[in-house]
């Protein structure tokens, strides 16, 4: 046609460090020489996901409430948490305990928080890192008005927020990452795009080729990586995270992976994937490769599993027992941090729980 030129093109790379069984694919980065880093990265990641286990079973016998399951997602987790510093402020959904682990949160924190417990948002090492966030996508305003409070005040830090494949078609995702690439906010934005937003898969939500892709139109530099790779989601958010602090802007990682659980324990995904599909998801999990690794270069043994287990459970076992034994909250709980002055139809609603209360005992 006369007169037409391309005005823009534009490309997202994909990067992984290692294949399906452990295997590095290239030269690997700088910091993968330190041995203890990986070991612990590791044992964080069985860690969560023995606590995850045990919460399912918790929700089972009725002592925990609707649960979602971070089951197949520990190397985004873990991998996240290990790349931030600890004055970075971090944006969750509602699955990342291996991040929330990494950065100080108890277990009895999270098992409150699930319990219907609003103590268990106080996280004391990590004070400025948000709750969980269960409403879609409204995580990431919040991070994006953090990271433009950084910016003002001119400090070396940065926002990390988390979005699921289904929060990327809300539109407050679009909203804050253009605001984000407007202003060039210190914000990281990890999707991890688990393939399924409840029963609905990703060809259902988008026509797009990937989701980093979406960054594009805030022109904000993206890439995918492999979601189960341990060592490539550290790497790639690391330098995100480095780049945000140093005041050089935003990015938008895609990390690929996959839920091997049920969307939650309200939840039963046998309804809309095929045995065949989980089966083949199985056999990329991010635990067993990231063994293999370790393994592979003699720092892994037999006897190391046998006792990160053992120790795992034991202080599972520690955090649920601690739980059971927390007196429950009275019901003005639910009344008393909703305004300064509670209006007189929440006031007659807090009489009311009182009463419901005093039945019940």
């Amino acid at each position: 046609m006369s007169g037409q030129r391309i005005v823009a093109q534009f490309e997202i790379p994909y990067r992984a460090c290692l294949d399906g069984d452990g295997v590095p694919l290239g030269a690997l980065p700088a910091w993968v020489d330190d041995a203890e880093l990986l070991r612990h990265m590791y044992r964080m990641m069985v860690r969560a996901r023995t606590f995850d286990t045990k919460a399912v079973n918790l929700q089972r016998t009725g002592k925990l409430g609707t649960y979602p399951s971070c089951l197949g997602h520990e190397a985004a987790h873990v991998g996240v948490g290990a790349a931030m510093h600890a004055d970075d402020v971090l944006f969750t959904v509602y699955r990342e305990i291996g991040t929330k682990f990494w950065r100080g949160v108890d277990m009895l924190d999270i098992l409150l928080y699930w319990g219907g417990d609003e103590r268990g948002t106080r996280y004391q090492r990590s004070p400025q890192d948000f709750p969980f966030c269960v409403p879609i996508g409204s995580q990431m305003p919040h991070a994006a008005g953090a990271a433009l409070a950084i910016q003002i005040r001119d400090q070396r830090r940065c926002a990390v927020a988390f979005i699921g494949d289904g929060g990327t078609s809300q539109g407050a995702f679009y909203e804050a990452i253009n605001f984000a690439g407007v202003r060039s906010l210190p914000l990281v934005c990890v999707i991890v795009n688990n393939r399924w937003a409840i029963s609905v898969p990703v060809v259902a939500q988008t026509a797009a080729q990937t989701l980093a892709q979406k960054a594009i139109a805030a022109g904000i530099p993206a890439l995918q990586v492999d979601g189960n790779d341990l060592l490539v989601v550290r790497d790639a958010v690391g330098d995100a995270v480095e780049r945000a602090r140093a005041g050089g802007g935003p990015t938008i990682i895609e990390a690929l992976t996959y839920r091997l659980s049920d969307h939650t324990t309200s939840d039963d995904a046998t309804r809309y994937r095929s045995a065949e599909e989980l089966a083949a998801a199985h056999r990329l999990e991010p635990i067993a490769r990231m063994r293999k690794f370790l393994q592979s270069r003699g720092l892994w043994a037999q006897a190391d599993e046998d006792g990160l287990r053992a120790a795992c459970s034991e202080e599972v076992e520690a955090a649920v027992k601690q739980y059971l034994a927390t007196p429950k909250q009275s019901t003005d709980a639910m009344f008393d941090y909703v305004y300064a002055q509670l209006t007189p139809a929440l006031r007659a609603q807090r009489d009311e729980a009182r009463r419901y209360a005093a039945l019940a005992h």
